[in-house]
């Protein structure tokens, strides 16, 4: 029998994007669903996605800091790897995440529904599970159900050898020898984890810049770092994947030429995601879809349908946790009667590797087609008495300005911490600081943050800590 039920807002998904929405409606008064079509709350982000994966890199992190204490006299013995122990540790993370989010929930009086969502019409879902199927009825709907890893049509994946995001997450094992398909900030993570857990690990990609979205320097910067840890292959591309007893044979072509066979026991594809939509049954009620395969929606959320509203990555890039955190409150608020809107200044993204890469605003390459006369001040971390004492001077702190009103417009950090650090600069922007605002704030020393002062006081012809070239 199917049971239905009734609420003011239906939200389908629990990750970041679907229970801050959840959330935020309750909070502001209506009576709330939430559908998820596993058991726990906090979706790919918090179970199989973002802290996971910072949980391993945390772990990275100390291994390598660890071994490079050497040159300051303190040695330890080789690291013991215990996966199993390390798994433990990392789901009592996620448990007790997902605890604390279930616990909200209840305490907001958000009921809950497992099971696989589907429009029946633009006012009603169904919802079923293995054991209930129910009809949910609706005022308003939000689509929060998140992405899930592309995979290369070539690639048979009957094979558990090759993996995607959520297996290398799952520590099946420790590869000798570790291919990684894709060099965006997924692959860069697990090349980083697997690296420091004692994998000698190839990564691959098929364009020929590292990291296109970043300025040369920057990127300069990082595969610097990164050449005795793990190799980059760049204009290289799989062809096909056969697997072996005791190995996996990759066929790749580099350059478009060089054809060569190497050898790995696992290998990871992470090309990048696509939007969780296909079973949501939208062509059923007429949902737009842009070209690039994503819900159209404008900046209040809603899609064509009006009372219909599109959250997270199902909206569209950048496909980040953060940016779907705050489009979930403005739904929850449009929903409400508020009238607000979704008009970020900037939305930072952050490479969580060791050194971390951040970004937020505008690079050299955007400030050009935009026609922007900007300027570049860089602050090298070799000459950061913090950084020098950290033993982490391989990082730079860059910022750009509008010349015409001195207004930062965009900046971008490598090294230790980037991703804390790149706070300031967002802030900056999205308030319109020019250079003065950033060379007068007093920054502390020694820090590793006051480069971003340094940097502004570069622009200002002010500096200090290096020589003054505008004077």
């Amino acid at each position: 029998m199917c049971q239905k039920i009734y609420a003011q807002v239906v939200i389908i998904g629990s990750g970041p994007s679907g229970y801050s929405a959840a959330f935020r409606c309750a909070d502001l008064g209506l009576d709330t669903v939430l559908i998820e079509r596993y058991d726990k709350l906090g979706g790919v982000c918090l179970n199989v996605g973002c802290i996971p994966s910072k949980s391993l890199l945390h772990i990275a992190k100390v291994i390598k800091e660890a071994k490079e204490l050497n040159i300051a006299g303190v040695s330890y013995n080789k690291p013991v790897i215990n996966i199993d122990k390390i798994k433990d540790w990392k789901n009592s993370i996620i448990n007790k995440l997902t605890s604390g989010l279930s616990s909200m929930r209840e305490r907001r009086k958000v009921r809950f529904f497992q099971g696989n969502a589907i429009f029946n019409t633009d006012k009603s879902l169904i919802v079923e599970n293995q054991k209930d199927k129910f009809i949910i009825f609706f005022d308003n709907a939000i689509i929060a159900t998140g992405s899930k890893p592309i995979k290369i049509p070539s690639i048979s994946y009957n094979d558990e050898r090759i993996w995607d995001s959520t297996d290398a997450l799952s520590l099946k094992m420790i590869p000798n020898r570790f291919l990684i398909i894709g060099s965006g900030i997924i692959g860069l993570e697990m090349a980083t984890v697997y690296s420091a857990l004692g994998s000698k690990v190839d990564v691959i990609d098929r364009f020929k810049h590292f990291m296109p979205m970043l300025d040369k320097d920057v990127s300069d910067v990082y595969i610097k770092s990164i050449n005795q840890r793990f190799n980059l292959m760049l204009n290289t591309y799989v062809e096909n994947i056969e697997s072996a007893k005791n190995e996996l044979i990759v066929h790749m072509i580099k350059d478009n030429l060089d054809k060569k066979n190497k050898y790995y026991d696992a290998v990871l594809v992470a090309i990048g995601r696509k939007p969780n939509i296909t079973s949501l049954g939208l062509e059923k009620i007429g949902l737009k879809i842009n070209h690039l395969g994503f819900i159209q929606v404008n900046n209040q959320l809603r899609t064509n349908i009006s009372h219909i509203y599109a959250v997270g990555d199902v909206t569209g890039a950048p496909m980040l946790a953060h940016k779907g955190v705050h489009e979930a409150h403005i739904a929850a608020e449009v929903i409400s009667g508020k009238n607000h809107y979704f008009e970020p200044q900037v939305i930072p993204s952050i490479a969580y590797t060791e050194p971390e890469i951040a970004w937020v605003g505008l690079n050299e390459k955007e400030s050009k087609n935009k026609k922007i006369d900007y300027e570049v001040a860089i602050f090298p971390w070799s000459a950061s008495g913090r950084a020098i004492a950290s033993n982490c001077t391989v990082g730079i702190t860059k910022l750009l300005f509008n010349k015409s009103n001195n207004k930062i417009i965009g900046g971008s950090i490598v090294g230790s911490n980037a991703g804390e650090l790149i706070g300031e600069i967002g802030l900056a922007v999205e308030m319109g600081c020019d250079a003065e605002d950033i060379a007068l704030t007093i920054h502390a020393h020694p820090t590793l943050y006051e480069s971003i002062g340094l940097s502004a006081e570069i622009f200002q012809g002010t500096v200090t800590d290096l020589l003054n070239v505008k004077k």
